[in-house]
């Protein structure tokens, strides 16, 4: 099953005969991006399992939400759908929209490395049509590059983690009258956060970071996931992709230099996971940013 398969507000689009897509990518990093154009349509979503953040290119002026009939769209508007909510929606007349798509896991882990919180601490507040001129330009930005050709999409990618980190920074609010059960406690999550990024470069195990906690391996892991929202090798592993993509961006490095102080086993292991995860090589990467 593709990644699209699971966007339920990509595959309520795609459905649609009014509505066509003009492009779509994996960005990697749980992140997708889609360009849509749509005319005299109707939509609902009904608790999605992803977030959505979306901006009107162009049209839009008689789209609304029918819980907001008077609350029109416009070229600019942002809107920004949470995970799990629900909403219909009315398009009159010709819409051109970008969408980004942003899987949990995604979030959960910006949230703890942008906001230092637990992710079940923090909820993305559902906004529609927000004037925010810097996203709008971003999304501009992104929509007039070429996603199918490796070193655009991979600017692209920069340039939706710069929109995602934005989203989160401004529309994540506290969750109110929350009483959190299970998990580490806040001091637990900040020395992990802080000895992880110390220790990138040395092999980390399960055992050694459950030891720093005080507990089986078992339940570090699960209290881990309750934190973090994702499981310790998926954080560890996100965690060196990101520190490899700053190498890359920003030194000489030869691979194999940045393989082992990324902590990944040899040069050929560092390949093949960045390119899983990102859908290029790294010579790929470095080459679109030194472009």
């Amino acid at each position: 099953m593709s990644s699209l398969d699971t966007l339920q507000v990509f595959q309520s689009l795609n459905s649609s005969p009014h509505a066509q897509l003009e492009q779509s990518a994996s960005l990697g990093d749980g992140v997708v991006a889609a360009l849509w154009n749509n005319r005299h349509d109707a939509q609902d979503y009904h608790g999605p399992s992803h977030h959505t953040l979306s901006c009107y290119i162009s049209g839009g002026t008689q789209t609304f939400r029918r819980d907001q009939p008077n609350n029109k769209g416009a070229p600019g508007k942002l809107c920004v759908l949470p995970a799990g909510h629900q909403s219909s929606w009315v398009v009159n007349g010709d819409l051109r929209l970008a969408h980004l798509y942003i899987r949990p896991e995604q979030f959960a882990l910006n949230c703890v490395t942008l906001l230092d919180r637990e992710p079940r601490e923090m909820m993305l507040r559902e906004n529609t049509f927000i004037d925010d001129p810097l996203q709008a330009e971003r999304f501009r930005r992104l929509i007039r590059m070429n996603w199918s050709e490796p070193g655009e999409r991979l600017l692209t990618s920069s340039l939706a983690h710069e929109l995602l980190d934005h989203m989160i920074l401004r529309q994540v609010g506290m969750r109110e009258g929350l009483r959190l059960k299970g998990g580490l406690a806040p001091h637990l999550r900040r020395q992990l956060v802080d000895f992880i990024e110390l220790n990138l470069a040395e092999p980390l195990s399960l055992g050694q970071l459950a030891g720093m906690c005080a507990l089986s391996e078992y339940h570090f892991a699960r209290m881990f996931r309750e934190s973090f929202g994702l499981p310790p090798h998926q954080y560890l592993l996100a965690r060196r992709l990101n520190r490899a993509r700053e190498l890359l961006r920003s030194t000489r490095l030869p691979f194999g230099e940045i393989a082992l102080d990324c902590g990944f086993a040899s040069a050929s292991h560092f390949s093949n996971r960045f390119k899983q995860a990102m859908g290029a090589t790294a010579g790929e990467y470095r080459l679109a940013f030194q472009s």
